[in-house]
C-alpha cells in the first residue's frame, strides 16, 4: 500500500495495489460471487473511489488476467526462447514459465481458475490456447532436430509440461522452504530428464 490507512481517512491505493487486493478477493470468493461492495470493503475504499480507478468488476478481471497472460507471452520473446537449440529454447520457456507462476502466483492462480463464463474469461482462455500452440510448435521443432524423443505427441508434451508447472500453484507458498529458482530447477530436471533424446 502506498499509504498506511489512518483513522477517519480513506485508503489510498495505486492501481497495482488495488489489483493485488481484488485478485485476493476473486480467489477467496470466486469471481462471480465477488461484488463491488466486497471489493470496497476489502480495500477500505468507497465504491465510488474504486470506480475512480476502474470501470467495474469485469475491468478488474481483465487487468488481472492480462497481467498473467502478458507475462507468459513475454517469456516467448526472451533471447533464451528465441535463439539456440530448440530443446534449450523449450527448457527456457518451461523454466521461466515456472518463475512467472511463482512471481505472479495470485494472478496465475486466477488465470488457471477461469472457465470462460464471460467475454473477458473467454479472451484469456483464447490467449492461453495460443500460448500452448506456440509451445507445441517448439516441442515439434525439438523433435525435428532430433533433440526430444519422437514417440510423444507434441500437444500432449505441452499439456504435461505446463500441467506440471501449473500444479505448483496448488502448493507453493512464498514464505515456504523453496524459492523460485529451486522450484524451476526441479520442474526442469523432472521434465527434461525423461524428455531429452540421449
Amino acid at each position: 500500500m502506498s499509504e498506511r490507512r489512518q483513522p477517519g481517512r480513506p485508503a489510498r491505493f495505486t492501481r497495482d495495489e488495488l489489483l493485488d487486493v481484488v485478485v485476493g478477493e476473486f480467489i477467496a470468493r470466486g469471481y462471480d460471487a465477488t461484488s463491488m461492495e466486497d471489493i470496497a470493503r476489502a480495500t477500505g475504499m468507497t465504491k465510488s473511489a474504486v470506480y475512480h480507478h476502474v470501470a467495474g468488476k469485469e475491468a478488474l478481471l481483465a487487468l488481472a488476467l492480462a497481467r498473467a497472460v502478458d507475462a507468459l507471452f513475454a517469456v516467448l520473446k526472451e533471447p533464451g526462447a528465441t535463439t539456440g537449440a530448440p530443446v534449450d529454447r523449450l527448457e527456457h520457456v518451461v523454466r521461466r514459465g515456472t518463475h512467472v507462476l511463482v512471481e505472479l502466483l495470485p494472478y496465475v492462480t486466477l488465470l488457471l481458475r477461469v472457465r470462460g463464463n464471460t467475454a473477458v474469461e473467454r479472451a484469456a482462455l483464447d490467449r492461453r490456447r495460443d500460448f500452448d500452440h506456440r509451445l507445441a510448435r517448439l516441442v515439434q521443432d525439438a523433435i525435428d532436430a532430433g533433440q526430444v524423443r519422437a514417440d510423444l505427441d507434441p500437444r500432449l508434451v505441452t499439456r504435461l509440461l505446463f500441467g506440471t508447472v501449473n500444479s505448483v500453484s496448488e502448493w507453493y507458498r512464498p514464505a515456504g522452504a523453496h524459492d523460485a529458482d529451486e522450484v524451476a530447477d526441479a520442474v526442469v530436471a523432472l521434465s527434461f530428464d525423461g524428455l531429452r533424446r540421449h
